[in-house]
């Protein structure tokens, strides 16, 4: 019996990543006065790894010296700081409404709400991302309509980790085959399998790429069609009912086919020209 709906938010609920975060990361970017910008092919490299302060952290590790802090102290409290604008940015474009939801999403996410069942977030953006986009997407009372809200704070290790998961399991207090992962992206669909949670895959824009065998189905925005193993699957305001149609038939974690559980501006560090 299908119980619960599990949601990413970071190009899942809403197109966050190119338009929003990386906006942001580059407003901050020039605030700090540095020379630094992500074009959109460097951040869809950039978003296999997970959570904003890493990315930066990662990308600081692939510059010259003459860029970056020499020491890791000052490279850590560069990239602590960058982030925490970066957050406040981004606040302002959702509080402005230029971060929508996609197509389906707020008409899904009302039908489970009719149905009775439960809804959770899983995500590794921080609270305050969080915080922004769903009170500009549903209003101030948002965190009412779900039971449980897992942010990057909550969690040692991040997606592809399942531990994000596990913890939404816990609070929503449902089995992993109980509930459906929403997740647009390769390390979210592996967050989900791992923790035993079948998923729908809505790809996004700057997320999954390839064919993802592990889905229960994929497709584009909610409101479009669907196909995975059981076949073809409508969109739009038949969706829900196809799944709960289908769920009775889904393979469980215990069955043979089922998933295995297992504030520091630039500095004279920057000594080269742009």
């Amino acid at each position: 019996m299908l119980r619960a709906l599990i949601w990413d938010v970071d190009g899942t609920i809403a197109e966050t990543e190119l338009d929003g975060h990386r906006v942001a990361f580059n407003l901050a970017f020039k605030e700090f006065g540095l020379c630094w910008r992500w074009g959109r092919a460097r951040y869809l490299e950039l978003l296999q790894v997970t959570g904003g302060r890493e990315r930066l952290l990662h990308d600081l590790a692939q510059r010259p010296p003459s860029q970056v802090p020499a020491g890791a102290v000052e490279r850590e409290r560069l990239v602590r700081a960058l982030h925490q604008r970066k957050n406040q940015l981004y606040a302002q474009r959702v509080a402005r409404g230029e971060v929508r939801a996609r197509p389906g999403v707020l008409a899904l996410m009302a039908q489970a709400r009719a149905a009775g069942l439960q809804q959770a977030i899983a995500t590794t953006t921080s609270r305050g991302n969080v915080q922004a986009l769903m009170s500009s997407l549903l209003g101030e009372r948002w965190r009412a309509g779900f039971a449980a809200v897992v942010c990057g704070e909550d969690v040692e290790r991040k997606k592809p980790d399942p531990q994000v998961y596990h913890q939404a399991l816990a609070q929503l207090g449902v089995a992993a085959h109980e509930a459906l992962a929403l997740e647009d992206s390769a390390p979210g669909l592996a967050a989900a399998v791992a923790a035993g949670v079948p998923v729908l895959l809505t790809r996004s824009a700057a997320g999954a790429v390839g064919p993802m065998p592990a889905a229960l189905a994929e497709g584009g925005d909610l409101e479009g069609e669907f196909h995975g193993p059981a076949g073809a699957w409508p969109g739009g305001a038949q969706l829900l009912i196809a799944l709960q149609a289908h769920w009775p038939g889904l393979p469980t974690a215990d069955g043979p086919a089922g998933h295995e559980a297992p504030a520091t501006r630039a500095g004279p560090w920057l000594s080269a020209p742009c």
